[in-house]
């Protein structure tokens, strides 16, 4: 029995030590050595019309820009008078900088800097927008393509999702150079035409940068926003892309001999053997970890949170599955951790009584920072075994990009402006969708993604979606964060 007691003494001891380490390690946790934003020059607010900016949002988004599945049905005259609007709406901004225009409709803007031995600075923003849901347009409270003023709100689709950021960015462009601003350090814009589509001019003018020489301090685009009701901390964040995932659709193929419906094999042909195959694949989801942005978003903002996120993240070594199964429960918290599966198509047959002699499953995959398209096939293959079945992509896939600093000087400045815009604490954090951005990370080390705007968690879901608008403080918002790091990045 003293044996036996010994023996409960000594657990009932390492379980106090063990909650001591756990107390001691959650008080005094602090994340790894971040980049010190307070000692920042930002430069100071300009003064900014926003009536006049939110009428200028308005006219934009009735320019139906609109990248269409089927490029044939594109109505590019639209993005012409898009050009031409642009043109007489920001004549200080276009006497200030030149003008290029690559691949049809893609727009690139050099502000020259008085030192081009300085490295430039890259802002994007795209011109076109997605369709409207055909039978959804009347479930829009203004029509999508009026550009209505009502509500404190610009409506129709655009106004976030990215002419929001265009018009805000030639907003304060135009702000600076009427107040006779001289940047030393080369600006240059970027306006995609096709970035819903696939993004070819954004490829275009990356091949033109890298035929230039051209190696930019680093580029903004699209991607995250400032969220006011982050889960991690119940409060407002502001979260910075340094990277975005990877691109790629599998089609997986199960040939069969076809025939009549009315005798069908044991095994009911392709179709059978496809279902079994992506159910597999399915199913086989890629691990979960804290290792990549996603992880350094939850590391970042743990301080900010409850006593039981610190602890949990102050003690990885002991509380890491429980905060991945926490940061799982959600679609979205999912994807920040790991590759994504989703099936999404299937081509079987083209009448309900015959047989297919081929069968096939589209599965789009989000590729996290990390793995590769090359470890997506080679797990799908492992996970459907001996099913007689082919892999081949739809078309060439987008790997994920690479993962851009968080102490260099240029994220200093980003995150500085964006915290002092915000109003709150800032983050890292992973772009799970896909920018015109990721076709530059060769023309700058660091690629951020960040549009200075506020959503909640319910309200961003209108990107995309219906009664799509920006409200006049987001709009104001975005004016000043693009005239201000413009004014801070090319000073010098």
């Amino acid at each position: 029995m003293r044996f036996i007691g010994k023996i409960a003494l000594g657990l009932v001891g390492l379980v106090i030590l063990l909650a001591a380490i756990v107390v001691i390690r959650t008080l005094t946790y602090k994340p790894n050595a971040s980049a010190d934003l307070s000692k920042v020059k930002l430069a100071p607010a300009v003064a900014i019309d926003t009536a006049k900016a939110a009428e200028h949002l308005s006219q934009s988004i009735r320019f139906q820009t609109i990248s269409h599945q089927d490029k044939a049905e594109n109505q590019l005259g639209e993005w012409d008078k898009l050009h031409a609007w642009l043109q007489t709406t920001y004549p200080a901004a276009h006497a200030a900088m030149t003008r290029e225009v690559v691949a049809g409709h893609t727009l690139v803007y050099t502000w020259a800097g008085s030192d081009p031995a300085l490295a430039p600075v890259v802002l994007m923003a795209h011109q076109d927008v997605v369709p409207v849901t055909p039978g959804t347009e009347d479930d829009w409270k203004h029509p999508p393509f009026g550009g209505v003023i009502a509500e404190g709100s610009v409506w129709g689709r655009g106004a976030i999702d990215d002419k929001g950021s265009l018009i805000t960015l030639f907003e304060g462009v135009e702000a600076l150079a009427q107040q006779g601003y001289k940047p030393k350090r080369t600006l240059i814009l970027v306006s995609g035409h096709d970035e819903e589509a696939g993004g070819t001019g954004a490829q275009a003018v990356a091949g033109l940068f890298k035929s230039r020489g051209i190696k930019a301090q680093f580029v903004l685009d699209e991607g995250m926003a400032i969220i006011s009701d982050n889960p991690l901390t119940g409060g407002q964040v502001a979260l910075i892309g340094i990277a975005e995932k990877g691109y790629a659709t599998l089609m997986v193929t199960a040939e069969a001999e076809g025939g009549h419906s009315s005798a069908p094999p044991a095994d009911s042909g392709g179709v059978l053997t496809l279902a079994r195959a992506v159910t597999k694949i399915a199913e086989d989801q890629a691990p979960m970890k804290l290792d990549g942005p996603g992880g350094m978003m939850m590391e970042t903002l743990a301080p900010q949170g409850s006593f039981m996120i610190r602890m949990a993240m102050a003690n990885r070594w002991l509380f890491e599955p429980l905060i991945i199964k926490q940061a799982a429960a959600t679609p979205s918290g999912a994807a920040l951790l790991h590759t994504t599966i989703a099936p999404t198509m299937l081509k079987g047959s083209p009448k309900e009584n015959v047989l297919p002699q081929d069968a096939t499953a589209w599965i789009n995959y989000r590729i996290a920072p990390g793995d590769s398209s090359e470890g997506v096939i080679s797990r799908a293959k492992a996970a459907v075994g001996a099913l007689p079945v082919t892999f081949a992509w739809s078309r060439k896939p987008n790997e994920p990009s690479p993962v851009s600093s968080t102490t260099s000087e240029a994220w200093k400045m980003v995150a500085a402006l964006a915290g002092d815009t915000a109003k709150s604490p800032v983050a890292p954090s992973l772009v799970t969708a896909g920018t015109d951005s990721r076709y530059l990370v060769g023309v700058a080390d660091d690629v951020y993604r960040f549009q200075p705007m506020v959503f909640s968690l319910e309200t961003i879901k209108m990107i995309h979606g219906t009664n799509e608008h920006m409200s006049l403080e987001n709009l104001d918002r975005a004016v000043q964060f693009y005239a201000r790091l413009i004014a801070t990045s090319t000073a010098g």
